[in-house]
């Protein structure tokens, strides 16, 4: 699997639920994740599910790339990283690469591996979000780079984690037909919590509201809005939980934690990376509303107050739109929650809007489940990895139903 990971932590967890549900279905599967997060050492794995760490390019909130060592030449770092994801894939020869978002890799550093695992017979698979960006930037971006025409070329199949009735990914685009055809929508990421994993942090209150902010790297504004809505209106609510995210910058943070101060209802968290039972143990989120805590909002079926991020992409946006349209969540843009006024409305109500399994829509979470069901197809199909990788009563059960 692959995940360029260069804002945040999505990409980087996203591959991490996939490959655990794979390895606890395919006794005899071992999965590699090749990852750009600075942060990747910091999260529990299964066993045969392993990360390769290359060198990390972070984004910057005005959409710029720069390594993450300061004395280090951005297309120089680009170089090293091709290099060892090249060199990777050809001594783990996978049966089956996962690209995460981005199919070309970052500045297109996948094209060669690409071209090679293709001609060796790998199995190649695209993981969308079920939202990319709007449709004018995604279009801009990916035609500067003939995105769409290298995609239907090089992939065998696009697996888009969201319900088809949703959000299409690529809404605008007009992919050619043989690259719809491989599309396939399998649901939702199902979030659990392990009972190995309960939040093991600072004892926290009951009946807590959780923000949070993902990674953090621009998450310091709905901080700031959730203080202001406190210091307008004095006992606005019970206990609240901050997790600030890793990527904060340091003087942001300061002032965060110098303004919580003055309310003792106020807990501050950087990090912790056991965000399900955090969310598991909340009233309630608030949140930017990325894929990853939309997952686990859905899963965990919390109240959730979305207030997106809306530069310099608009996925987060449109996705807390549609689901706001859906009844799931409720959502404020980021200008309406500047005002303490409406921010403090917004966090009564949240106390008492319908959770997510309350609403019509309901939770479409089936997405690891139909992923091990397409990694099941393609393994039967090969005869040399069905004997290794499938329990005998899974050969045997899909020989007879092919008898029959």
């Amino acid at each position: 699997m692959y995940s360029h990971d260069t804002f945040g932590l999505g990409h980087l967890r996203r591959c991490r639920a996939i490959a655990h549900a794979l390895v606890e279905r395919f006794k005899g599967l071992n999965v590699l994740i090749v990852s750009g997060s600075p942060i990747v050492g910091a999260f529990e794995f299964r066993t045969r599910v392993d990360f390769l760490k290359i060198p990390s390019i972070i984004k910057l909130i005005n959409g710029e790339y720069t390594p993450l060592g300061q004395h280090t030449d951005v297309h120089e770092t680009l170089a090293l990283r091709r290099s060892i994801i090249q060199s990777t894939a050809e001594s783990f020869q996978p049966d089956l690469f996962i690209v995460d978002k981005e199919p070309l890799g970052l500045r297109g550093e996948l094209e060669g591996t690409l071209a090679y695992l293709k001609a060796r017979g790998t199995m190649l698979v695209l993981g969308l979000r079920e939202v990319m960006d709007s449709p004018a930037h995604l279009k801009a971006e990916w035609a500067r780079n003939d995105v769409l025409r290298k995609l239907d070329a090089f992939y065998d199949a696009v697996w888009v984690y969201g319900p088809k009735d949703f959000y299409d990914p690529l809404t605008g685009l007009d992919p050619p037909a043989s690259l719809h055809d491989r599309l396939c929508w399998t649901g939702y990421l199902r979030r659990e919590v392990p009972a190995v994993t309960a939040f093991h942090g600072p004892s926290l209150p009951d009946d807590f509201l959780l923000v949070t902010a993902g990674g953090g790297g621009d998450g310091a504004r709905i901080m700031h809005q959730v203080i202001a809505a406190h210091e307008h209106t004095p006992g606005l609510s019970g206990p609240v939980v901050m997790v600030l995210g890793p990527f904060m910058k340091a003087e942001e943070r300061d002032e965060v934690y110098r303004r919580a101060a003055a309310f003792p209802n106020l807990h501050l968290i950087d990090f912790d990376n056991r965000m399900e039972a955090l969310i598991q143990a909340a009233a309630g989120v608030v949140s930017m509303g990325g894929y990853n805590t939309f997952c686990e909002i859905l899963s965990l079926d919390k109240r959730a107050l979305i207030i997106p991020r809306v530069t310099p992409r608009e996925e987060q946006l449109i996705r807390a739109r549609r689901a706001q349209g859906l009844g799931l969540v409720d959502m404020l843009m980021p200008d309406e929650a500047d005002d303490p006024a409406v921010m403090a409305e917004a966090l009564r109500q949240l106390a008492v809007r319908a959770k997510p399994s309350e609403t019509a829509y309901g939770r479409p979470l089936d997405g690891l489940l139909r992923i091990g069901d397409l990694v099941h197809d393609y393994i039967s199909a090969r005869e040399d990895l069905a004997a290794s990788l499938l329990e005998p009563s899974l050969v045997e059960r899909d020989r007879r139903a092919g008898e029959a």
